[in-house]
C-alpha cells in the first residue's frame, strides 16, 4: 500500500514533534518562557489563562471546618510544566515555575461513604512565581524568592494584594523552611 506523499510528510512531521517533546519530558526542561502569560514587565501577575489544561495537578488540601464535621474549603494546586520533573531532580522548584491555587468554598453531605466535602463554588485564586534572583524589587508583592498574589474570582487580572508580607506570607510561614511551600501535602513529588 503507498501513501500519498502528504500523508507521508505529516507522519514524519507528527514524529519530530513528538520526539521534541519527549526529550523536553525526559530532560526536565520548563517549557520557554512559563510566565509569559502571568507576569508582566512590571511585575504584576495574572491567574494564567488555561492553566487547567496546561498545568500540572499538584495537589488538594482539605480545610477542616471550625465546627462540625466535612471541611469549610477545599484548595486545588497546579503548577506549570516541568516544574514536577525539576523539583524531583532538584529538589527545589526553577525560577519561573508557576503554581495556581484554586480556593474553593465547599459543599458537605451524607452519602453511603459517610461524610463527604467536595469543592463547590471558586472563591479565587492564589498565585506564585518562583523568582531566586530578585527580578521585580521594589515591587511589593516579590520577595524571599517569589511573586505573590491573590485574586478574587471575579478579577483574574487585577490582584487585591497590596504587600506579600502582611497579604500573603503569613499564612506560609510554617513552611518557611521548604521555601514557603508547603511540599509535604504533595506526594506527586516524591520520587
Amino acid at each position: 500500500m503507498k501513501l500519498p506523499r502528504t500523508v507521508g510528510v505529516a507522519v514524519a512531521v507528527s514524529l519530530v514533534a513528538g520526539a521534541v517533546a519527549a526529550l523536553a519530558r525526559i530532560s526536565g526542561t520548563t517549557p520557554a518562557g512559563p510566565t509569559a502569560n502571568v507576569v508582566d514587565a512590571a511585575g504584576h501577575l495574572r491567574v494564567p489563562e488555561d492553566y487547567r489544561t496546561l498545568y500540572q495537578a499538584l495537589g488538594t488540601w482539605a480545610i477542616a471546618a471550625d465546627s462540625g464535621q466535612g471541611s469549610k474549603e477545599m484548595h486545588t494546586v497546579y503548577v506549570s510544566p516541568g516544574a514536577i520533573d525539576a523539583y524531583r531532580k532538584t529538589g527545589h522548584f526553577p525560577d519561573g515555575a508557576v503554581l495556581v491555587k484554586e480556593v474553593f468554598e465547599t459543599s458537605t453531605n451524607e452519602l453511603t461513604t459517610g461524610t463527604v466535602s467536595h469543592a463547590d463554588k471558586l472563591k479565587g485564586w492564589f498565585v506564585m512565581v518562583k523568582d531566586s534572583k530578585g527580578t521585580h524589587p521594589g515591587n511589593p508583592l516579590w520577595g524571599d524568592g517569589w511573586g505573590w498574589s491573590w485574586f478574587d474570582v471575579d478579577k483574574p487580572l487585577k490582584t487585591t494584594s497590596t504587600d506579600y508580607h502582611s497579604d500573603c506570607q503569613g499564612c506560609h510561614v510554617p513552611a518557611q523552611a521548604t521555601d514557603w511551600i508547603y511540599v509535604n501535602g504533595y506526594p506527586v513529588l516524591r520520587q
